[in-house]
Protein backbone atom coordinates (compact mmCIF):
# COMPACT_ATOMS: atom_id res chain seq x y z
CA UNK A 1 0.00 0.00 0.00
CA UNK A 2 1.28 3.47 -0.87
CA UNK A 3 2.27 5.85 1.91
CA UNK A 4 -0.42 8.24 3.27
CA UNK A 5 1.02 11.45 1.72
CA UNK A 6 1.04 9.90 -1.75
CA UNK A 7 -2.54 8.68 -1.37
CA UNK A 8 -3.63 12.04 0.02
CA UNK A 9 -2.06 13.83 -2.94
CA UNK A 10 -3.81 11.51 -5.39
CA UNK A 11 -7.09 12.10 -3.60
CA UNK A 12 -6.77 15.86 -3.69
CA UNK A 13 -5.64 15.74 -7.32
CA UNK A 14 -8.75 13.74 -8.27
CA UNK A 15 -11.19 15.98 -6.43
CA UNK A 16 -9.52 19.20 -7.58
CA UNK A 17 -9.42 18.09 -11.20
CA UNK A 18 -13.09 17.13 -11.29
CA UNK A 19 -14.14 20.33 -9.52
CA UNK A 20 -11.98 22.42 -11.82
CA UNK A 21 -13.74 21.02 -14.88
CA UNK A 22 -17.10 22.18 -13.52
CA UNK A 23 -15.72 25.60 -12.58
CA UNK A 24 -14.09 26.13 -15.96
CA UNK A 25 -17.34 25.67 -17.86
CA UNK A 26 -19.36 27.60 -15.28
CA UNK A 27 -17.13 30.68 -15.52
CA UNK A 28 -17.09 30.74 -19.30
CA UNK A 29 -20.72 29.86 -19.91
CA UNK A 30 -22.20 32.43 -17.52
CA UNK A 31 -20.53 35.25 -19.48
CA UNK A 32 -22.00 34.05 -22.76
CA UNK A 33 -25.45 33.58 -21.22
CA UNK A 34 -25.25 37.15 -19.89
CA UNK A 35 -24.33 38.44 -23.37
CA UNK A 36 -27.25 36.54 -24.90
CA UNK A 37 -29.65 38.04 -22.39
CA UNK A 38 -28.22 41.50 -22.97
CA UNK A 39 -29.03 41.10 -26.64
CA UNK A 40 -32.56 40.07 -25.74
CA UNK A 41 -33.04 43.00 -23.35
CA UNK A 42 -31.91 45.47 -26.01
CA UNK A 43 -33.58 44.00 -29.10
CA UNK A 44 -36.53 42.07 -27.69
CA UNK A 45 -35.98 39.37 -30.34
CA UNK A 46 -37.31 35.95 -29.39
CA UNK A 47 -34.26 34.03 -30.62
CA UNK A 48 -32.09 35.81 -28.04
CA UNK A 49 -34.53 34.96 -25.28
CA UNK A 50 -34.70 31.32 -26.33
CA UNK A 51 -30.92 31.11 -26.64
CA UNK A 52 -30.52 32.60 -23.15
CA UNK A 53 -32.94 30.15 -21.59
CA UNK A 54 -31.47 27.20 -23.51
CA UNK A 55 -27.84 27.76 -22.59
CA UNK A 56 -28.91 29.08 -19.19
CA UNK A 57 -30.35 25.65 -18.33
CA UNK A 58 -27.08 23.98 -19.27
CA UNK A 59 -25.22 26.49 -17.11
CA UNK A 60 -27.47 25.90 -14.09
CA UNK A 61 -27.08 22.11 -14.29
CA UNK A 62 -23.30 22.39 -14.43
CA UNK A 63 -23.28 24.93 -11.59
CA UNK A 64 -25.47 22.85 -9.29
CA UNK A 65 -23.43 19.68 -9.62
CA UNK A 66 -20.20 21.66 -9.38
CA UNK A 67 -21.19 22.90 -5.93
CA UNK A 68 -21.19 19.33 -4.58
CA UNK A 69 -17.65 18.72 -5.83
CA UNK A 70 -16.46 21.96 -4.27
CA UNK A 71 -17.91 21.14 -0.85
CA UNK A 72 -16.17 17.76 -0.81
CA UNK A 73 -12.87 19.36 -1.78
CA UNK A 74 -13.07 21.92 1.05
CA UNK A 75 -13.48 19.16 3.66
CA UNK A 76 -10.11 17.72 2.74
CA UNK A 77 -8.23 20.67 4.21
CA UNK A 78 -9.38 19.53 7.65
CA UNK A 79 -9.51 15.78 7.06
CA UNK A 80 -6.30 15.19 5.14
CA UNK A 81 -4.22 18.38 5.19
CA UNK A 82 -4.65 19.63 8.75
CA UNK A 83 -0.92 20.34 8.87
CA UNK A 84 -1.41 23.06 6.27
CA UNK A 85 -4.42 24.47 8.10
CA UNK A 86 -2.59 24.52 11.44
CA UNK A 87 0.66 25.94 10.13
CA UNK A 88 -0.59 28.47 7.57
CA UNK A 89 -4.33 28.75 8.14
CA UNK A 90 -4.03 32.37 9.31
CA UNK A 91 -2.61 33.33 5.91
CA UNK A 92 -3.87 30.70 3.49
CA UNK A 93 -7.36 30.60 4.98
CA UNK A 94 -8.08 34.34 4.84
CA UNK A 95 -8.76 34.53 1.07
CA UNK A 96 -10.69 31.25 1.23
CA UNK A 97 -12.94 32.69 3.93
CA UNK A 98 -13.60 35.78 1.81
CA UNK A 99 -14.40 33.56 -1.17
CA UNK A 100 -16.90 31.49 0.80
CA UNK A 101 -18.57 34.20 2.87
CA UNK A 102 -18.75 36.91 0.22
CA UNK A 103 -18.28 35.76 -3.37
CA UNK A 104 -19.85 32.28 -3.23
CA UNK A 105 -22.93 33.21 -1.19
CA UNK A 106 -23.55 36.32 -3.27
CA UNK A 107 -23.17 34.33 -6.48
CA UNK A 108 -25.67 31.72 -5.29
CA UNK A 109 -28.15 34.40 -4.22
CA UNK A 110 -27.96 36.30 -7.50
CA UNK A 111 -28.27 33.07 -9.49
CA UNK A 112 -31.31 31.94 -7.51
CA UNK A 113 -33.04 35.27 -8.12
CA UNK A 114 -32.18 35.02 -11.80
CA UNK A 115 -33.53 31.48 -12.13
CA UNK A 116 -36.88 32.28 -10.53
CA UNK A 117 -37.08 35.84 -11.82
CA UNK A 118 -37.99 35.09 -15.43
CA UNK A 119 -41.14 37.05 -16.36
CA UNK A 120 -41.45 38.20 -12.74
CA UNK A 121 -38.79 40.88 -12.53
CA UNK A 122 -38.23 43.99 -14.56
CA UNK A 123 -36.10 42.93 -17.55
CA UNK A 124 -33.24 45.26 -16.61
CA UNK A 125 -33.21 44.05 -13.01
CA UNK A 126 -33.26 40.48 -14.27
CA UNK A 127 -30.41 41.24 -16.67
CA UNK A 128 -28.38 42.82 -13.86
CA UNK A 129 -28.75 39.62 -11.84
CA UNK A 130 -27.02 37.44 -14.42
CA UNK A 131 -24.20 39.95 -14.79
CA UNK A 132 -23.85 40.08 -10.99
CA UNK A 133 -23.76 36.28 -10.99
CA UNK A 134 -20.93 36.39 -13.53
CA UNK A 135 -19.04 39.08 -11.60
CA UNK A 136 -19.23 37.21 -8.30
CA UNK A 137 -18.25 33.94 -10.01
CA UNK A 138 -15.04 35.53 -11.22
CA UNK A 139 -14.55 37.17 -7.81
CA UNK A 140 -14.80 33.71 -6.27
CA UNK A 141 -12.18 32.38 -8.67
CA UNK A 142 -9.96 35.38 -7.88
CA UNK A 143 -9.91 34.69 -4.14
CA UNK A 144 -9.20 31.01 -4.74
CA UNK A 145 -6.24 32.01 -6.88
CA UNK A 146 -5.02 34.42 -4.18
CA UNK A 147 -4.75 31.45 -1.82
CA UNK A 148 -3.12 29.30 -4.47
CA UNK A 149 -0.64 32.05 -5.36
CA UNK A 150 0.46 32.07 -1.71
CA UNK A 151 1.28 28.36 -2.01
CA UNK A 152 3.29 29.06 -5.16
CA UNK A 153 5.12 32.10 -3.78
CA UNK A 154 4.51 32.78 -0.06
CA UNK A 155 4.38 36.50 0.81
CA UNK A 156 2.87 38.77 3.45
CA UNK A 157 3.60 36.57 6.48
CA UNK A 158 5.96 36.02 9.37
CA UNK A 159 6.79 32.97 11.43
CA UNK A 160 5.53 33.46 14.99
CA UNK A 161 5.13 30.82 17.72
CA UNK A 162 5.80 28.07 15.21
CA UNK A 163 3.03 29.06 12.76
CA UNK A 164 2.65 31.58 9.94
CA UNK A 165 0.88 34.83 10.75
CA UNK A 166 -0.54 37.25 8.19
CA UNK A 167 1.28 40.59 8.37
CA UNK A 168 0.47 42.21 5.03
CA UNK A 169 -2.82 41.35 3.35
CA UNK A 170 -1.99 43.66 0.46
CA UNK A 171 1.09 41.57 -0.31
CA UNK A 172 -1.20 38.63 -1.08
CA UNK A 173 -2.95 40.77 -3.71
CA UNK A 174 0.37 42.00 -5.12
CA UNK A 175 1.84 38.52 -5.36
CA UNK A 176 3.74 38.36 -8.68
CA UNK A 177 2.39 34.85 -9.33
CA UNK A 178 -1.24 36.03 -9.09
CA UNK A 179 -2.24 38.53 -11.77
CA UNK A 180 -1.18 36.68 -14.93
CA UNK A 181 -2.44 33.40 -13.48
CA UNK A 182 -5.90 34.88 -12.85
CA UNK A 183 -6.03 36.35 -16.36
CA UNK A 184 -4.79 33.06 -17.82
CA UNK A 185 -7.51 31.14 -15.96
CA UNK A 186 -10.23 33.65 -16.89
CA UNK A 187 -9.21 33.47 -20.55
CA UNK A 188 -9.24 29.67 -20.44
CA UNK A 189 -12.74 29.73 -18.96
CA UNK A 190 -14.00 32.12 -21.65
CA UNK A 191 -12.47 29.95 -24.38
CA UNK A 192 -13.97 26.79 -22.86
CA UNK A 193 -17.42 28.37 -22.70
CA UNK A 194 -17.02 29.57 -26.26
CA UNK A 195 -16.04 26.16 -27.61
CA UNK A 196 -18.93 24.60 -25.67
CA UNK A 197 -21.51 27.00 -27.13
CA UNK A 198 -20.03 26.62 -30.62
CA UNK A 199 -19.95 22.82 -30.28
CA UNK A 200 -23.58 22.57 -29.14
CA UNK A 201 -24.62 24.89 -31.96
CA UNK A 202 -22.63 22.81 -34.45
CA UNK A 203 -24.40 19.66 -33.23
CA UNK A 204 -27.79 21.16 -33.97
CA UNK A 205 -26.70 22.27 -37.43
CA UNK A 206 -25.49 18.73 -38.13
CA UNK A 207 -28.96 17.51 -37.10
CA UNK A 208 -30.57 19.90 -39.60
CA UNK A 209 -32.08 22.18 -37.00
CA UNK A 210 -34.94 24.50 -37.87
CA UNK A 211 -33.57 27.15 -35.50
CA UNK A 212 -31.11 28.38 -38.09
CA UNK A 213 -31.15 32.04 -37.06
CA UNK A 214 -30.73 31.23 -33.37
CA UNK A 215 -27.79 28.87 -33.80
CA UNK A 216 -26.10 31.05 -36.41
CA UNK A 217 -25.95 33.74 -33.75
CA UNK A 218 -24.78 31.42 -30.97
CA UNK A 219 -22.11 29.68 -33.04
CA UNK A 220 -20.68 33.06 -33.99
CA UNK A 221 -20.80 34.27 -30.39
CA UNK A 222 -19.11 31.08 -29.22
CA UNK A 223 -16.34 31.40 -31.78
CA UNK A 224 -15.73 35.05 -30.94
CA UNK A 225 -15.45 34.11 -27.26
CA UNK A 226 -13.16 31.16 -27.94
CA UNK A 227 -10.89 33.19 -30.23
CA UNK A 228 -10.57 36.06 -27.75
CA UNK A 229 -10.15 33.58 -24.90
CA UNK A 230 -7.41 31.61 -26.63
CA UNK A 231 -5.50 34.80 -27.41
CA UNK A 232 -5.58 35.59 -23.68
CA UNK A 233 -4.65 32.03 -22.73
CA UNK A 234 -1.52 32.08 -24.87
CA UNK A 235 -0.51 35.64 -23.99
CA UNK A 236 -0.95 35.38 -20.22
CA UNK A 237 0.42 31.84 -20.20
CA UNK A 238 3.77 32.92 -21.58
CA UNK A 239 3.70 36.08 -19.44
CA UNK A 240 4.03 33.84 -16.38
CA UNK A 241 7.34 32.40 -17.53
CA UNK A 242 9.33 35.43 -16.40
CA UNK A 243 8.04 35.18 -12.82
CA UNK A 244 8.30 31.40 -12.68
CA UNK A 245 11.97 31.48 -13.71
CA UNK A 246 12.60 33.34 -10.46
CA UNK A 247 10.29 31.55 -8.00
CA UNK A 248 9.97 28.05 -9.53
CA UNK A 249 12.64 27.69 -12.24
CA UNK A 250 12.34 23.90 -12.52
CA UNK A 251 8.68 24.22 -13.55
CA UNK A 252 9.49 25.94 -16.84
CA UNK A 253 13.02 24.64 -17.46
CA UNK A 254 13.86 22.63 -20.55
CA UNK A 255 14.91 19.00 -19.91
CA UNK A 256 18.48 19.88 -20.92
CA UNK A 257 18.66 22.50 -18.14
CA UNK A 258 17.41 20.21 -15.38
CA UNK A 259 20.80 18.69 -14.41
CA UNK A 260 22.25 22.13 -13.68
CA UNK A 261 19.13 23.12 -11.73
CA UNK A 262 19.30 19.88 -9.76
CA UNK A 263 22.88 20.66 -8.73
CA UNK A 264 21.90 24.19 -7.69
CA UNK A 265 18.62 23.45 -5.89
CA UNK A 266 19.23 19.91 -4.71
CA UNK A 267 17.56 16.72 -5.87
CA UNK A 268 15.16 16.79 -2.91
CA UNK A 269 13.77 20.15 -4.06
CA UNK A 270 13.02 19.20 -7.65
CA UNK A 271 9.55 18.47 -9.11
CA UNK A 272 8.83 15.19 -10.93
CA UNK A 273 10.92 14.69 -14.03
CA UNK A 274 7.82 14.31 -16.19
CA UNK A 275 6.51 17.80 -15.42
CA UNK A 276 7.50 19.07 -18.88
CA UNK A 277 5.06 16.60 -20.49
CA UNK A 278 1.78 18.27 -19.42
CA UNK A 279 3.38 21.65 -20.08
CA UNK A 280 4.23 20.75 -23.69
CA UNK A 281 0.85 19.06 -24.24
CA UNK A 282 -0.94 22.14 -22.90
CA UNK A 283 1.02 24.49 -25.15
CA UNK A 284 0.41 22.38 -28.26
CA UNK A 285 -3.29 22.08 -27.46
CA UNK A 286 -3.48 25.82 -26.92
CA UNK A 287 -2.03 26.71 -30.30
CA UNK A 288 -4.21 24.09 -32.01
CA UNK A 289 -7.38 25.41 -30.37
CA UNK A 290 -6.46 28.98 -31.25
CA UNK A 291 -6.01 28.03 -34.90
CA UNK A 292 -9.27 26.04 -35.04
CA UNK A 293 -11.21 28.87 -33.42
CA UNK A 294 -9.81 31.59 -35.66
CA UNK A 295 -10.35 29.61 -38.88
CA UNK A 296 -13.90 28.68 -37.88
CA UNK A 297 -14.67 32.29 -36.98
CA UNK A 298 -13.45 33.44 -40.39
CA UNK A 299 -15.66 30.77 -41.98
CA UNK A 300 -18.73 32.36 -40.41
CA UNK A 301 -18.34 34.98 -43.15
CA UNK A 302 -20.79 33.95 -45.83
CA UNK A 303 -22.02 31.20 -43.47
CA UNK A 304 -19.29 28.89 -44.79
CA UNK A 305 -18.87 27.23 -41.39
CA UNK A 306 -22.35 25.73 -41.85
CA UNK A 307 -22.39 25.25 -45.59
CA UNK A 308 -19.10 23.30 -45.64
CA UNK A 309 -20.27 21.16 -42.69
CA UNK A 310 -16.81 19.69 -42.02
CA UNK A 311 -15.99 22.65 -39.70
CA UNK A 312 -19.10 21.72 -37.72
CA UNK A 313 -17.70 18.24 -37.12
CA UNK A 314 -14.38 19.74 -36.00
CA UNK A 315 -16.12 22.13 -33.58
CA UNK A 316 -18.05 19.25 -32.08
CA UNK A 317 -14.96 17.07 -31.70
CA UNK A 318 -12.83 19.75 -30.01
CA UNK A 319 -15.32 20.49 -27.21
CA UNK A 320 -13.43 18.24 -24.70
CA UNK A 321 -9.98 19.57 -25.70
CA UNK A 322 -10.04 22.79 -23.62
CA UNK A 323 -10.85 20.68 -20.56
CA UNK A 324 -7.89 18.37 -21.27
CA UNK A 325 -5.60 21.37 -21.76
CA UNK A 326 -6.82 22.86 -18.47
CA UNK A 327 -6.03 19.62 -16.61
CA UNK A 328 -2.51 19.71 -18.05
CA UNK A 329 -2.15 23.31 -16.91
CA UNK A 330 -3.35 22.50 -13.41
CA UNK A 331 -0.94 19.54 -13.21
CA UNK A 332 1.88 21.86 -14.23
CA UNK A 333 0.96 24.47 -11.63
CA UNK A 334 0.50 22.03 -8.73
CA UNK A 335 2.98 19.22 -9.46
CA UNK A 336 5.57 21.77 -10.55
CA UNK A 337 5.59 23.06 -6.95
CA UNK A 338 6.44 19.68 -5.45
CA UNK A 339 7.88 18.58 -3.07
CA UNK A 340 6.62 21.78 -1.41
CA UNK A 341 3.09 22.36 -0.17
CA UNK A 342 4.03 25.99 0.45
CA UNK A 343 6.93 26.67 -1.87
CA UNK A 344 10.18 26.79 0.12
CA UNK A 345 8.34 26.92 3.46
CA UNK A 346 6.33 23.74 4.13
CA UNK A 347 6.96 20.37 2.55
CA UNK A 348 4.00 18.35 1.34
CA UNK A 349 4.75 15.46 3.67
CA UNK A 350 4.72 17.84 6.66
CA UNK A 351 1.27 19.18 5.82
CA UNK A 352 -0.36 15.75 6.00
CA UNK A 353 -2.87 14.93 8.74
CA UNK A 354 -1.89 12.13 11.17
CA UNK A 355 -4.09 9.50 9.51
CA UNK A 356 -3.26 6.00 8.33
CA UNK A 357 -2.95 4.81 4.76
CA UNK A 358 -6.09 2.69 5.08
CA UNK A 359 -8.26 5.65 6.03
CA UNK A 360 -6.87 7.77 3.19
CA UNK A 361 -7.33 4.94 0.70
CA UNK A 362 -10.94 4.42 1.76
CA UNK A 363 -11.74 8.13 1.39
CA UNK A 364 -9.89 8.18 -1.94
CA UNK A 365 -12.05 5.37 -3.30
CA UNK A 366 -15.23 6.90 -1.90
CA UNK A 367 -14.56 10.42 -3.17
CA UNK A 368 -13.41 9.17 -6.56
CA UNK A 369 -16.55 7.10 -7.01
CA UNK A 370 -18.74 10.01 -5.94
CA UNK A 371 -17.01 12.42 -8.30
CA UNK A 372 -17.23 10.03 -11.23
CA UNK A 373 -20.98 9.66 -10.60
CA UNK A 374 -21.42 13.44 -10.35
CA UNK A 375 -19.44 13.98 -13.54
CA UNK A 376 -21.46 11.34 -15.40
CA UNK A 377 -24.71 12.83 -14.12
CA UNK A 378 -23.58 16.28 -15.24
CA UNK A 379 -22.55 15.18 -18.71
CA UNK A 380 -25.66 13.03 -19.24
CA UNK A 381 -28.02 15.80 -18.13
CA UNK A 382 -26.25 18.41 -20.20
CA UNK A 383 -26.17 16.11 -23.25
CA UNK A 384 -29.89 15.41 -22.97
CA UNK A 385 -30.85 19.05 -22.46
CA UNK A 386 -28.52 20.16 -25.23
CA UNK A 387 -29.95 17.53 -27.56
CA UNK A 388 -33.53 18.66 -26.98
CA UNK A 389 -32.75 22.13 -28.20
CA UNK A 390 -34.36 25.45 -27.27
CA UNK A 391 -37.91 25.72 -26.04
CA UNK A 392 -40.60 26.33 -28.69
CA UNK A 393 -40.99 29.93 -29.74
CA UNK A 394 -43.68 31.72 -27.80
CA UNK A 395 -44.44 35.21 -26.66
CA UNK A 396 -43.03 36.02 -23.21
CA UNK A 397 -45.52 36.45 -20.40
CA UNK A 398 -46.44 40.08 -19.80
CA UNK A 399 -44.64 41.85 -16.98
CA UNK A 400 -46.34 44.61 -15.06
CA UNK A 401 -44.38 47.82 -14.84
CA UNK A 402 -42.93 48.76 -12.50
CA UNK A 403 -41.97 45.23 -11.47
CA UNK A 404 -40.36 44.05 -8.27
CA UNK A 405 -37.64 46.37 -7.10
CA UNK A 406 -34.72 44.82 -5.23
Amino acid sequence: MADPPALARIQFAVTTTFHFLFVLLTLGLVVLVAIMQTRYAITGKSEHRRATRFFGKLYVVNYALGIATGIVMEFQFGLTWSGLSTYAGDVFGAPLAIETLVAFFLESTFLGLWIFGWDRLNKWVHLALIWLTAATAFASAFWIMVSNAFLQNPVGYELRDGVLRLTDFGALLRNPTLTDAVLHLSSAALATGGFFVAGVSAWHFLRRTKDIVLFKRTIRLGLIASTVGMYGVISYGFEQYGVLKNVQPAKVADPDDLPALTDRLGADNMPPGWIHVPRDVMVNMGFTLALVSLVALLLTIGNLVVRLRFPLVVLLVVVPVPFAAAICGWLLREEGRQPWLINGVLRTADGMSPVGAGSVLASLIGFSALFVLLALADWILIARLAGRGPEPEQAPAPVREPAIVL
